[in-house]
């Protein structure tokens, strides 16, 4: 059924277009009710415009904290115009009709992000009559549209212009939806707010205000649908905020999931670092005080599990850089027989438009690589509030996310050998890999450059000799991390059969004694980080 628009109600805090669309609605025979600002910008523009307090007879009051919340507005809003009981009770009360809400909310969340935003500050931009008039209209749709964002203007206009004034209840019926999943995510943003002021780090109830970005072409295999989600109130630097600047069909579900590990990796380091992930475990990663130094490293650390991987980068993208890594498609992905390398996503801070020009030429197996610009890395903007969320079968799990990283005042030193300066470095970026490898893990690092990585086993002596077989020789004289204890000093002996120098871990165990006691016959250094860095 259409429904034909001849009265409308205005009020909005964001005004673009706004104008524009009232004259429209105008032009068309709509009585145009406004209030506040939104009625002063729309009688500016020159729309007849009929003041609010004209409809309930009172007048705005309280700071405009009470204007729309009157009978006259919301009766005219949820009566059934099919219902004998409903006409009559309007006609009795003089409550006229209105046929259209276009109404969007206090910039609640625009306010809280301002870092002097005070409290009294973001209790007066908690709207009340705005999403009390959307949830009217949107429960009464079979009568009435509600319009929330200005990319809806068109839509009306459209329809209306199609037929004669109306618009249909398909229109109706998709606008009501997306106006309960606004103020649903509204109240989410002031729940969060507010339990973040209390202290309440698990509140009794939990809405996570998202909004899609994207439907992708599938999940993590083709037969499961999927759709990318973001954070409306994040400030933090991540792929969520980043920018796709180049890639022919799109990023992926399994694309999204493998970027952020890189990105997340790469972010510990505040020097030059490259990262390469594949299947969400950093097959590659180093740090330099050359970034296409730390690039060079990083690839050619696994070559073979590089292809069709993630690069992330904590530097601009420039024309050396982007040449450096062209140079790793031809070197390596010819002699692999491939065709050429090929990266699903490279991520970066900033890429220089010469340097997108060269990177763009760069073609394997149809596709392009896909470059995601996220622009600076700020360390300081980390969201702690933010959870890192798990869902089970009928549920979820919420933990704090992970955001310990090297801390050398927390670290001890059981065995007789100390390791030295530059050993202290490699177990440093070993640890942080690990920390962001499946457990079970073992790294090896040596020369600021990942060798091995034994990531997901069962049990971690499996771990240690994955790893020892990646880097092979180059094992002798490495740094090495495990992301939890050892329970038994096997893998000490094996890291010794390795040449491993040095190691990092947690300490804790009950055996802590033997492991020392086999780490000091081996003259291996061992260093107690104090903290565990379980990944499942």
């Amino acid at each position: 059924m259409d429904v034909r628009v001849k009265t409308a109600l205005v009020s909005v805090s964001d005004k673009t277009g706004v104008a524009d669309f009232a004259k429209k609605l105008s032009k068309m025979g709509v009585k145009v009710i406004s209030t506040g600002g939104t009625a002063k910008a729309l009688s500016a523009a020159g729309v007849d415009v009929v003041g609010i307090e004209s409809v309930t007879g009172f007048p705005e009051m309280m700071d405009g904290r009470v204007k729309t919340l009157h009978p006259k507005i919301h009766g005219a809003l949820l009566g059934l115009r099919d219902k004998t009981e409903h006409t009559a009770a309007m006609k009795d009360h003089g409550i006229e009709p209105i046929d259209l809400v276009c109404v969007n909310l206090y910039p609640f969340e625009q306010t809280i992000a301002k870092p002097d935003c005070t409290l009294a500050e973001a209790i007066e931009n908690i709207d009340i009559g705005g999403p009390s008039m959307l949830r009217s209209a949107a429960k009464n749709h079979k009568f009435v549209t509600v319009v929330t964002e200005p990319d809806q203007y068109d839509k009306v206009i459209e329809e209306m212009e199609k037929n004669d004034g109306a618009v249909s209840e398909g229109l109706r019926s998709d606008f009501a939806r997306i106006a309960f999943g606004l103020t649903a995510s509204y109240d989410a943003a002031i729940s969060k707010y507010l339990n973040g002021k209390a202290g309440v780090g698990y509140p009794e109830k939990v809405s996570i205000a998202i909004k899609k970005e994207a439907e992708l072409r599938y999940g993590e295999n083709p037969h499961q649908s999927a759709a990318f989600y973001k954070l409306q109130s994040s400030g933090e630097t991540s792929v969520s905020s980043g920018t796709l600047l180049e890639g022919g069909t799109g990023i992926s579900f399994n694309n999204l999931l493998d970027t952020n590990a890189a990105f997340e990796l790469v972010k510990e380091f505040a020097e030059p670092a490259a990262v390469v992930v594949k299947h969400l475990n950093p097959c590659g990663c180093a740090v330099d005080e050359d970034i296409c130094v730390a690039y060079r490293k990083a690839y050619e650390g696994d070559v073979i599990s590089a292809f069709g991987g993630i690069i992330a980068l904590n530097r601009k993208v420039d024309v050396e850089l982007a040449q450096t890594i062209m140079e790793s498609y031809s070197r390596f992905g010819k002699a692999l027989g491939a065709g050429g390398f090929f990266a699903e996503v490279i991520i970066a801070p900033e890429f220089d438009k010469d340097a997108v020009e060269i990177i763009r030429t760069l073609k394997a197996w149809g596709a392009r690589v896909r470059l995601l610009e996220t622009g600076p890395i700020h360390r300081a903007n980390i969201d702690c509030g933010e959870f890192d969320a798990r869902c089970i079968i009928g549920g979820m799990l919420l933990q704090q996310r992970d955001l310990v990283g090297w801390e050398p005042d927390a670290l001890t030193y059981p065995t007789k050998a100390k390791p030295t300066k530059e050993q202290l470095e490699d177990l440093r970026i070993a640890w942080l890999v690990s920390k962001h490898t499946k457990s079970n893990t073992i790294v090896l690092v040596k020369n600021r450059r990942v060798w091995g990585v034994g990531a997901g086993q069962m049990n971690r002596v499996e771990s240690g000799l994955i790893s020892f077989k990646r880097a092979g020789d180059e094992a002798k004289g490495c740094a090495m991390a495990s992301d939890a204890f050892f329970p038994f000093p096997d893998n000490i002996e094996n890291a010794a059969k390795a040449g491993v120098a040095a190691i990092v871990q947690p300490g804790g165990s009950k055996k802590d004694d033997e492991v020392i006691a086999v780490a000091d016959k081996h003259g291996i250094a061992m260093v107690f980080t104090g903290k565990r860095h379980f990944k499942h």
